[in-house]
């Protein structure tokens, strides 16, 4: 198939079903139709959903990658990098290039799910009723949210780093994008603050209008817990908290008694249902493809590449008797469990990192809005195997996040960023930690302005 190399847009919109089992979106697969032909009714409309479903489930976006690559960025302390793919060298050794494959990649697959997106959005008149309608725009508002709130983590400077209602990040489309000369496909950068700005519109949107239960598709506490995450990721902890509260207080969720239990292992069936405890997760099968944190963290026993390797220092963090340190296996080298099922659903987000974040919230606005901190932060340490403290401070509230949320959501990084950390020597805002902008999309599109040091 032909395709363009302008930004955001493929040839073609692509709509292909999720899993030939989807409860909601049970269509016929199409591999590519023209937009103006293929958007007439309601089916076309779901098409367009459930591929944008799984375009955001690629391998360079929730697949892993997008969380797998902050974590090589600035995680020197906590792993090695052994592998010989050249780009991720590099991302490891903090010397990224305008043409690395996979800071190109992301970028792309990013703006063919905002499109997808959009195309939802300029469509929701062809729904049969009005649930369905307002199901749909919240669905699509919460993946165009989640995507914005990462390009901006990743492509910008940090919410914290000088002016961010002046520094650049991402370019905002609010509309399908179906040519090289359709007004999105040259679009200019907007500033952090604007693309922070519309994360949180879609966001809000989308917890408004989403049902409690959707299946394992979004819904509004989805919405609720990225809105606690890029809430935190600002330093805005009175919001962090609310959205954190609203999550835990719904009583929606509950944590997986065993920690071990929330990632499936490989000796389990090849897919696990979503637990108790995810809020959002993406469907990962055998007939979509593999859970991209296996390949890096995985040995090939277990269907990985085995290049991420774990670092004593960072296991000898843990307590002696925390069940989070003994998820690894270890023999000359040390390997996370967490990824060992090959065909293992991608935590996007889970109930614990709410508890986390519902914890430091209420310690740095000295409040205990829906509990006491040490209440929260003991429900993580208890289900680690630890005993309850009767007092937490900050620092304690971070090292629990490090050892729950470790590999998970590029924590180390933008964690690090937030809290103005250095990150192997780095200052926490070296342009070093920012992805350029691809140079085949500003060559493409000149109103794409490049990052600094690039």
């Amino acid at each position: 198939m032909k395709t363009t190399k302008f930004i955001y847009i493929s040839a073609t919109v692509l709509i292909v079903c999720l899993s030939a089992c989807n409860k909601q979106l049970n269509i016929k697969p199409v591999e590519s139709v023209d937009q103006t032909l293929a958007i007439k009714t309601a089916k076309d409309v779901q098409g367009v959903l459930a591929g944008t479903y799984n375009r955001l489930g690629q391998v360079d976006l929730y697949g892993g990658r997008i969380f797998m690559e902050p974590d090589l960025l600035a995680s020197q302390n906590e792993i090695n990098w052994t592998g010989s793919y050249i780009d991720l060298t590099k991302m490891t050794v903090q010397l990224l290039t305008r043409d690395n494959l996979y800071v190109e990649a992301t970028w792309l697959d990013a703006y063919q799910v905002i499109n997808q997106a959009n195309t939802v959005l300029a469509n929701l008149d062809k729904a049969d009723n009005a649930d369905d309608k307002t199901r749909w725009e919240g669905e699509a508002k919460f993946i165009r949210g989640l995507m914005y709130f990462d390009l901006a983590r990743l492509y910008g400077k940090s919410w914290n780093d000088g002016d961010p209602s002046a520094n650049l990040a991402a370019a905002i489309v609010s509309s399908p994008t179906t040519s090289a000369n359709s007004e999105g496909a040259t679009v200019g950068r907007s500033t952090v603050k604007q693309v922070y700005d519309q994360a949180i519109s879609d966001l809000t949107t989308a917890e408004s209008k989403l049902p409690a239960d959707n299946d394992f598709y979004a819904n509004k506490y989805g919405a609720s817990a990225i809105l606690a995450r890029l809430y935190l990721q600002q330093g805005n902890y009175a919001g962090a908290l609310k959205e954190a509260n609203t999550v835990i207080g719904s009583g929606a969720f509950s944590l997986v008694s065993d920690y071990t239990k929330e990632f499936l292992l490989s000796s389990k069936p090849s897919h696990q249902e979503n637990t108790t405890e995810d809020i959002f997760a993406i469907q990962v099968t055998q007939q979509q493809g593999t859970n991209s944190l296996n390949e890096f963290y995985a040995s090939s026993a277990n269907g990985g590449r085995g290049d991420i390797k774990i670092t004593d220092d960072f296991l000898a963090e843990f307590e002696a008797d925390d069940v989070r340190g003994q998820f690894y296996t270890i023999t000359s080298v040390n390997r996370t469990k967490k990824f060992d099922n090959q065909y293992g659903n991608v935590h996007v987000v889970r109930l614990a990192e709410m508890y986390l974040i519902r914890a430091e919230a209420n310690l740095r606005g000295g409040t205990t809005t829906g509990a006491t901190p040490a209440s929260d932060i003991n429900k993580i340490r208890e289900r680690a195997g630890l005993g309850p403290l009767g007092a937490v401070t900050i620092a304690t509230v971070l090292a629990e996040r490090r050892h729950e949320l470790c590999f998970e959501g590029g924590f180390f990084l933008h964690d690090a960023k937030r809290l103005k950390q250095s990150v192997n020597g780095l200052p926490y805002n070296s342009p070093k930690l920012v992805f350029p902008i691809p140079q085949r999309e500003i060559l493409a599109n000149p109103k794409l302005v490049q990052n600094e040091g690039y």
